[in-house]
């Protein structure tokens, strides 16, 4: 069955770094574009940016345009997610997402907190 399973996730000082991984399981990882979502609390979740199935095409949400990078690794089935410069409003809950055959796969999330 597809999974998707989030890791990188922790507590952070502004201006720090951290790098989250998407790890994919069950598809042809590498014919699917995958997104990074995030979700803050009392907001609705946000796309931070997708990636296309060999990697030529991104498109970042202008909050982190700058300051992500997202990158695929099709040998390894996993995504990652560079994040640079982070602010306390980059603080959320970070999801992948893989739309398959018309169907919505999300991993369970990984917490990223940015606070001194």
């Amino acid at each position: 069955q597809v999974q998707l399973v989030e890791s990188g996730g922790g507590l952070v000082q502004p201006g720090g770094s951290l790098r989250l991984s998407c790890a994919a399981s069950g598809f042809t990882f590498s014919v699917y574009g995958i997104g990074w979502y995030r979700q803050a609390p009392g907001k609705e979740r946000e796309l931070v940016v997708g990636i296309s199935a060999f990697g030529g095409g991104t498109n970042y949400a202008d909050s982190v345009k700058g300051r992500f990078t997202i990158s695929r690794d099709n040998a390894k089935n996993t995504v990652y997610l560079q994040m640079n410069s982070l602010k306390p409003d980059d603080t959320a809950v970070y999801y992948c997402k893989a739309t398959i055959l018309n169907k919505v796969y999300w991993g369970q999330g990984t917490q990223v907190t940015v606070s001194s």
